[in-house]
């Protein structure tokens, strides 16, 4: 059995992007198959169609870290799925066809208050939020953070997730509509970096900076996060849109006790998501249920105009998420 997949066919601009025919994936024994209602887009699905993030090992070279949908066949270890559940999921790869292979663990139920295809935006944005901001920073209710790129799939998560905590929140964005939308969201302040200084900013809303930063952009704001931080804070680097390499004086950093981290999703073991699904689930879910928390859909794209999904979010003009549907 054949499925229309989406392949990268040399790394280059988005017109790389190109349906083709595979197969049908069989689940392995722990796995379930997936029959795609949609896909999450996300910057890391770029990233490997320019050639920059391979697929680990034994995965797949069809893109797509997150779908939607429902279970076609189960492994024969599977007990928490059966055929006809609908569900979403975080994937090492595989997500832009018609069918996909999920580990049972790494699945969670479609939201009931969600259209089925809107469930594909959460698994890969929620997982990476809640290990990044709860679990490596312990973000706690009542303190203040910084999220960067705050109108990005990411960061409209990250900015609903934490005010629904009881965080206060301060984005930064590129224009004054996208800063509109995070304060809709929740965000206390949204900056617009293009005209404000976002360390001043902080430094003035708090009275003594920020406690915790999500940080994708790297480059020149590694430097200014120390700035904006409160003594002892905690910031979190999940990308580099501005580089990965820059000269940083590292005194601040000393002197504030600041905490430097930053991690991947896609390479972590098994157990390790595994672990934060289910913290996703207790934490995150009833949020959601609650209506306190949703995705922000931009955009949706038949799968196989995936090169126009990958154009629009190179613009960077998009707010929230850009999803394929089948």
């Amino acid at each position: 059995m054949t499925q229309t997949s989406i392949e990268i066919t040399e790394p280059g601009a988005p017109e790389v992007l190109q349906a083709t025919s595979r197969p049908v994936p069989e689940p392995a024994a722990t796995q379930v198959l997936i029959k795609v209602a949609a896909a999450g887009i996300n910057r890391p699905d770029v990233f490997q169609r320019m050639g920059f993030y391979p697929p680990p090992p034994g995965v797949t070279d069809i893109p797509g870290l997150e779908v939607s949908g429902t279970v076609a066949a189960v492994g024969e270890a599977v007990t928490a799925w059966a055929i006809g559940d609908q569900v979403c999921a975080l994937l090492a790869g595989g997500g832009y066809a018609e069918y996909a292979v999920a580990e049972e663990s790494l699945c969670l139920p479609a939201p009931d208050n969600l259209p089925l295809e809107h469930a594909a935006a959460l698994p890969e944005t929620c997982f990476t939020v809640w290990h990044n901001l709860f679990e490596r920073a312990e973000l706690k209710a009542g303190e203040w953070l910084l999220v960067h790129g705050g109108a990005s799939g990411i960061g409209t998560t990250a900015i609903q997730m934490a005010s629904a905590m009881g965080v206060n929140v301060i984005a930064t964005a590129g224009n004054d509509e996208k800063c509109a939308v995070c304060e809709d969201l929740g965000a206390t302040k949204a900056i617009n970096y293009n005209q404000q200084d976002f360390v001043a900013a902080c430094q003035e809303i708090t009275g003594s900076g920020v406690n915790v930063v999500l940080d994708m952009v790297g480059g020149d704001y590694v430097q200014k996060n120390f700035a904006a931080c409160a003594p002892r804070a905690r910031i979190v680097n999940i990308a580099f849109l501005r580089g990965s390499k820059t000269e940083v004086d590292l005194m601040p950093l000393m002197l504030k006790q600041l905490v430097l981290t930053g991690s991947t999703l896609r390479a972590q073991p098994l157990e390790n998501k595994a672990r934060i699904a289910a913290g996703v689930k207790d934490q995150v879910w009833p949020l959601i249920a609650s209506g306190q928390f949703k995705p922000i859909i931009h955009s949706s794209f038949p799968l196989a105009e995936a090169s126009k999904g990958h154009a629009l979010m190179e613009t960077n003009q998009h707010i929230g998420k850009i999803i394929l549907e089948n």
